[in-house]
C-alpha cells in the first residue's frame, strides 16, 4: 500500500505521514491511498470509517455515483491512466469520502488526475473538502475533454476519406473510434449525475463555488457524452458504409472476372477442340490454317467482348 497525505492550516498545505492525517487540527487533511490489497481496509477501518465507507473506497468494481452517507458524501469518479487499461473499462477509478473537514480518496491504478490536484493544494489553491473535490472533477474533464475531441476529429477524418482507394484500411480506425467512444460514454453518463447530484447534496463542507466548479465539470462531462453518443453512431454508418464500398468492390472485380471468363470461355472451347490428338481435323495439314484459327479466336474475343460492353456490363 502506498499514498500521501495533507494538512492545510491557516491557508497553508503541508504534507503529512499517513497517520497524522487523521488528527482534525486544520481546515482540510486529504488522505490518498493508491492499493490493490486488503491492507487499506485496515487502514481506513483504523481510521474510524464505518464499514460502508470503507467498502465503497475499497470495491473492486465501481461507476462513477454520489451517495450521502452520514455528514459527509461517497463519491467515484472515473478518469484517464497512464496504465494500460481494458478497452471495455478505458477510465481509472477514484473512490472519494468527504465530509467537513477531512477526505478520503483510493485509487486502483494510476490516475492522472491526481498530480495536478496535489500541485494545486502545495499552491495554496485549495483549503477546503469543497475545494478538492470540484478540483478533482475539473482535472478530470478537461483532460478528457481533448481526449474526446480528437476522436471526433479522427472519426472526421476517415469520413473525409471514405471514397478513397484507403477504404479497407479505414474500417479498423473507425472500429478504434467506435469502441474507445462506448467505453467512455459508459462511465461519462453516470460521472454526470454524480456530479450534479453532488453539487445539490445540503452540505456545509461545501461551498456556493465549490458548487459552481462541480455544476460546470457536470455540464462538461455532459456534453462529453453527448458527443461520444454521436461519435458511435456516426462510427456505425460509416463502418455500414465501408462494408458496402467493400462488398460493391468485390462485386466489381467479380463481374471483371465473369466477363473475362466469358471471353475466353468460347476460345477455349475451340481451341480445345481443333487441339484433339484425332484424325480428321480440317485444315490440319494447310501452311495457314495456325493463322486462320488465331484470327477467328481475336474476332470472337473481340465480338463477346463488343456484346458486354454495349450492354453495358462494364459500369455495374
Amino acid at each position: 500500500m502506498s499514498g500521501f497525505a495533507y494538512r492545510v492550516r491557516g491557508g497553508t498545505a503541508e504534507e503529512i505521514p499517513l497517520r497524522q492525517a487523521l488528527a482534525q487540527d486544520g481546515e482540510l487533511a486529504w488522505v490518498h491511498l493508491t492499493t490493490n490489497d486488503e491492507r487499506a481496509k485496515a487502514w481506513l477501518s483504523g481510521a474510524g470509517l464505518t464499514p460502508y465507507v470503507v467498502e465503497a473506497l475499497t470495491a473492486v468494481e465501481t461507476r462513477p455515483r454520489c451517495d450521502a452517507v452520514g455528514e459527509g458524501a461517497v463519491i467515484n469518479l472515473r478518469g484517464l491512466s497512464s496504465e494500460p487499461l481494458a478497452a471495455s473499462d478505458p477510465l481509472a477509478s477514484i473512490r472519494i469520502y468527504a465530509l467537513h473537514g477531512r477526505v478520503f480518496s483510493v485509487t486502483r491504478q494510476h490516475l492522472n488526475a491526481v498530480q495536478p490536484v496535489r500541485a494545486q493544494i502545495q499552491s495554496g489553491a485549495i483549503l477546503d473538502p469543497g475545494d478538492l473535490i470540484a478540483a478533482l472533477a475539473q482535472a478530470i474533464t478537461e483532460e478528457l475533454d481533448p481526449v474526446v475531441a480528437e476522436l471526433g476529429d479522427s472519426l472526421d477524418d476517415c469520413e473525409e476519406r471514405i471514397s478513397t482507394s484507403h477504404a479497407f484500411e479505414l474500417r479498423r480506425l473507425v472500429n478504434q473510434a467506435r469502441v474507445k467512444a462506448i467505453g467512455y460514454r459508459r462511465f461519462l453518463v453516470p460521472q454526470r449525475s454524480a456530479l450534479e447530484k453532488l453539487a445539490n447534496l445540503p452540505s456545509g463542507w461545501l461551498g456556493e463555488d465549490d458548487r459552481l466548479h462541480l455544476t460546470a465539470a457536470a455540464d462538461r462531462a455532459a456534453r462529453m457524452a453527448e458527443e461520444l453518443e454521436s461519435i458511435r453512431e456516426r462510427a456505425a454508418l460509416t463502418h455500414e458504409t465501408l462494408t458496402d464500398l467493400r462488398a460493391e468492390q468485390i462485386d466489381q472485380r467479380s463481374l471483371i472476372v465473369a466477363v473475362a471468363a466469358m471471353v475466353f470461355l468460347p476460345l477455349t472451347f475451340l481451341t480445345g477442340l481443333l487441339g484433339m490428338n484425332v484424325a480428321g481435323i480440317p485444315y490440319a495439314h494447310e501452311p495457314w490454317a495456325f493463322w486462320g484459327v488465331v484470327l477467328v479466336c481475336v474476332v470472337l474475343g473481340l465480338g463477346v467482348a463488343a456484346y458486354f460492353i454495349r450492354r453495358h456490363w462494364f459500369e455495374r
